[in-house]
């Protein structure tokens, strides 16, 4: 099996099931598939979803700020984000399949949903954290009922 980096390189395009849970809602982990295809010599946009590599690790996130050397980039299910480099970044989300129906990302409903979603980032970071908070504390009282 070739690498990312090499089907990217080969075909212009990849195509692959979603892994992971850094992109909900948007990415369905096991279900979704991901059509990115190879990032061209242009600077990226804010809200470009890009796959990059972090080590050995393959990773697709999303441009929430551009910057002149870096862009800050952070997963849609995410509260902390990270600097990337150009050179990091392999290719651009472009379309994704879900239950056999495709939805480009130059769709109207893909286009809100981003900047619903990226536009209140620090609201999106709160809800995030109070979820968790939820969680802890329902496992906790799980803990203490089975004593």
């Amino acid at each position: 099996m070739s690498s990312f980096e090499e089907e990217l390189e080969q075909n212009g395009t990849l195509v692959f099931p979603n892994k992971g849970t850094s992109m909900m809602p948007l990415l369905r982990q096991n279900r979704d598939l991901m059509v990115i295809e190879k990032r061209g010599p242009e600077r990226l946009r804010k809200y470009d979803a890009v796959l990059y590599k972090r080590g050995e690790k393959y990773v697709m996130h999303r441009i929430l700020k551009v910057r002149d050397r870096d862009y800050w980039i952070v997963g849609d299910h995410c509260r902390v984000g990270e600097s990337v480099r150009d050179e990091q970044i392999l290719g651009v989300l472009k379309q994704v399949v879900r239950d056999g129906r495709t939805i480009r990302t130059t769709d109207p409903g893909y286009r809100l949903y981003v900047h619903l979603w990226c536009d209140f980032f620090p609201l999106r970071c709160a809800l995030l954290y109070g979820k968790e908070a939820a969680r802890a504390v329902g496992r906790r009282i799980k803990r203490c009922l089975k004593r």
